[in-house]
């Protein structure tokens, strides 16, 4: 007997493999869906294939918990979804802070310098922040993560010309503030 919409959960109770590629086949759009929302802004490709992968582990080790029908099943895999790629961006943006640390790291003589390093790095953050998500993302990848307009460029699929005046209109909103 194969899995099917009738008997999956079942079956995964079960501990049945095949049971496993039915639901990763069913709802593999609907979770990559839920965690690249809350990825995309990281843009790490593997990153978000490893939280896939950890979301349908987390199903198969925890399937003993679950009870309910396929539409619990179906809120129960998002939820798990969500969570996980909350904890993957939680993951990167303590990495972003300590790759900052460690740029600053030999820069400090004085508790003063420090305490204005971490004002200025505050006040970067704040001001990130206020960008669009896209423009936020490259001020993060060019200047945080060092990477060069045409490797952004590649990665958004446009001119380096359109990346060099989202930097330039950047620069120009944290002038004005």
């Amino acid at each position: 007997m194969r899995a099917n919409d009738l008997n999956y959960i079942k079956r995964l109770k079960s501990r049945k493999e095949d049971a496993l590629e039915f639901v990763v086949d069913k709802y593999l759009p609907l979770v990559k869906g839920v965690i690249y929302k809350v990825l995309s802004s990281t843009y790490n490709e593997t990153a978000i294939e490893e939280c896939i992968n950890d979301v349908f582990l987390s199903v198969w080790e925890n399937i003993s918990k679950f009870n309910g029908d396929d539409n619990d099943f179906k809120r129960w895999i998002c939820a798990i979804a969500k969570y996980r790629a909350i904890d993957y961006y939680r993951k990167a943006m303590k990495n972003l802070d300590i790759a900052v640390e460690k740029v600053e790291e030999g820069k400090t003589s004085s508790v003063e310098e420090e305490v204005i390093i971490k004002e200025d790095k505050n006040e970067l953050m704040e001001l990130i922040n206020t960008l669009e998500p896209m423009d936020r993302d490259i001020f993060i990848m060019k200047f945080f993560l060092g990477e060069r307009n045409e490797d952004i460029a590649r990665k958004y699929n446009v001119s380096k010309a359109a990346i060099d005046n989202r930097i330039y209109r950047g620069k120009k909103k944290s002038k004005r503030r």
